[in-house]
């Protein structure tokens, strides 16, 4: 079998302004989807599917894509995920899909699901680049979202995205002096970013505070320095919890934490990013947040 791969992804500024356009900081992360893919020319005009976690076995289907039904599966829901956004890979597509070949089709997500690291858009990333198709378009078609994780995916690196007035993005060198102060924690729990970002297109916001994510995000790329970094990310997580009137992550989980905290993608869960000061492990496994990564072991850059 043939084989692609797509990294996940944090992001690190802008969270739900990016949908209005201000400009995104994101970096790739070490672990991402791993797709296998192998064609035999058997008239069956069947797709095998098989999707595992971590190397253990997820979801099986067998879809019959000439009239898109779902002949075989163990989860129904995720296999008719999987059956829809294939038929936008048909619809896209000038060669996949198109006769009657079969095709044995297998993902293997590296992370746990709920870390929330981009498990939709690297298969959206992986099926484009296999089938040779917009991976923007399949993944606005198929999810919807800004597309900056999709960006992430495609250029394996570091990007500046902005998805307004239209997608654009290119690939930056983001590796600050004081990387190796920086920790990632897991929050323990999956944040639904849709609910997150519906939350957030019911409030009114101006031109002019979009903007002013922008210039964080720019400044933050320039920083040499991890305080003025930590006082920039303060900064941006209080603007946002502002405007949505909900307290900070700090505030509702790490009120006596020395250092910033930041949200990383919807508030509420995932990862968080915080800098490392004296017992910061104890810290926070004595509040029950043990996933704990320093930057060499989750950020590929």
């Amino acid at each position: 079998m043939s084989a692609i791969f797509s990294p996940g992804k944090l992001m690190l500024t802008s969270e739900y302004f990016a949908i209005d356009g201000a400009l995104v900081l994101a970096v790739p992360t070490k672990l991402g989807q791993e797709f296998f893919f192998e064609e035999k020319y058997d008239e069956n005009a069947l797709v095998h599917w098989e999707a595992y976690h971590q190397n253990k076995l997820w979801l099986t289907a067998v879809i019959d894509y000439k009239n898109w039904q779902i002949l075989e599966t163990n989860i129904p829901s995720s296999a008719e995920f999987i059956t829809k956004t294939l038929k936008n890979v048909q619809l896209l597509s000038d060669t996949k899909f198109k006769s009657n070949t079969t095709y044995h089709l297998k993902t293997n997500l590296q992370f746990p699901a709920d870390f929330g690291l981009g498990s939709s858009s690297t298969l959206m990333n992986n099926l484009a680049e296999w089938a040779e198709i917009d991976p923007f378009y399949l993944n606005t078609i198929s999810l919807g979202g800004s597309g900056y994780d999709i960006a992430v995916a495609k250029e394996k690196s570091a990007v500046l995205f902005q998805s307004k007035p239209e997608i654009k993005y290119e690939k930056v060198d983001f590796n600050p002096s004081f990387k190796n102060e920086l920790i990632f924690i897991h929050l323990n729990q999956k944040q639904d970013s849709r609910e997150g970002i519906n939350f957030y297109k019911s409030k009114n916001k101006s031109p002019e505070l979009v903007e002013e994510f922008s210039n964080i995000t720019r400044k933050i790329l320039l920083c040499r320095e991890l305080e003025n970094f930590s006082q920039l990310m303060m900064i941006h997580e209080q603007k946002i919890s502002n405007f949505l009137e909900i307290p900070t992550v700090k505030e509702k989980l790490f009120a006596d934490c020395p250092t910033f905290v930041k949200s990383l993608g919807a508030w509420g869960g995932d990862f968080v990013m915080s800098a490392k000061f004296g017992g910061y492990k104890d810290y926070f496994w004595e509040k029950g947040f043990t996933t704990i990564f320093e930057w060499e072991n989750i950020i590929d850059l």
